[in-house]
């Protein structure tokens, strides 16, 4: 019996330009993401997305929660941490901080941020910090309060597939959020502790010297690009981030993967975002080579 194609879809998945001897877990990887997210064609036509209505722009704007399978830690009235009375600003140590390592020491040496108290474990940064490519997100969950290190729950297990999708992994970016420390409960960060990070993560920046940047979730991309613009207004395109010190990066907010988790249908904006950046890494790999 013939087969009738308009009764199957295709899934077309091509390897990424920049890796194309992916291994065989990276591929997997690839075409779980590529089929989550709705490609059913060659990766250069556009996935069909339909118009955001107002519930999911509220969502994507959402803080993000703890994922379901990770214990939300309660903060008891009694118990709950005060401002210090005279919290330490940032501004000149931040800037005396002449290396990654030597701004790593000083944040962990930094006593000016109640947080601290509360949380387990400093999260400074995971990867390559020779990357060309720098992922920033807002503050770390459970998992990460744990194990000290960015993206390595539920949603960091998602983002590694994002990743793959085009042919990075871990030993080819750089990963840091812009809070150091978890706040209790995964609550949202207050705007004083944005504000106190704020020089870390601009430090942080032109330390690493990334070609490009990526602000994963609404929080993260708000706050480096200084505006009140919901993320499903900014992401799609690309922005400039001026780091100071001559560095004009550009700058692609994406969904932030606890996003995705709640809402998978997004997925294909996703999708599109991270073609974006393929492309964009491409280009920069074609005018710079190694």
């Amino acid at each position: 019996m013939a087969e009738n194609r308009h009764n199957r879809t295709e899934t077309i998945i091509m390897p990424p330009e920049n890796n194309p001897d992916m291994t065989p877990q990276q591929l997997l990887a690839l075409l779980r993401f590529q089929m989550e997210a709705g490609a059913d064609e060659a990766i250069d036509d556009e996935p069909p997305v339909s118009a955001p209505t107002h519930a999911l722009a509220d969502a994507a704007d959402a803080p993000v929660p703890a994922p379901m399978n990770e214990p939300v830690q309660t903060v008891q009235a009694g118990a709950a941490i005060t401002p210090s009375p005279h919290p330490q600003h940032t501004g000149n140590w931040v800037d005396a901080a002449t290396d990654l390592a030597a701004l790593e020491q000083a944040c962990a040496d930094f006593d000016g941020c109640d947080l601290k108290k509360t949380a387990t474990n400093m999260v400074f940064s995971d990867g390559n910090p020779q990357s060309d490519l720098m992922l920033v997100g807002e503050a770390p969950g459970a998992d990460e309060d744990r194990k000290g290190k960015p993206f390595v729950g539920v949603s960091g297990q998602l983002l590694d597939r994002m990743l793959a999708s085009i042919g990075f992994d871990r030993t080819s970016v750089y990963i840091t959020n812009i809070l150091l420390w978890r706040p209790p409960g995964n609550r949202t960060p207050t705007p004083e502790e944005t504000a106190l990070f704020l020089p870390i993560i601009k430090r942080h920046i032109q330390l690493v010297k990334p070609k490009a940047i990526v602000a994963l979730g609404s929080s993260a991309a708000k706050t480096l690009l200084a505006t009140n613009e919901g993320i499903l207004k900014l992401r799609g395109r690309w922005h400039e981030f001026d780091a100071g010190q001559g560095q004009v990066i550009p700058f692609l907010p994406t969904l932030h993967p606890a996003y995705l988790l709640r809402s998978p249908g997004q997925k294909q904006l996703a999708w599109q975002d991270l073609r974006m950046l393929r492309n964009r890494m491409a280009d920069l790999k074609q005018h710079n080579p190694a």
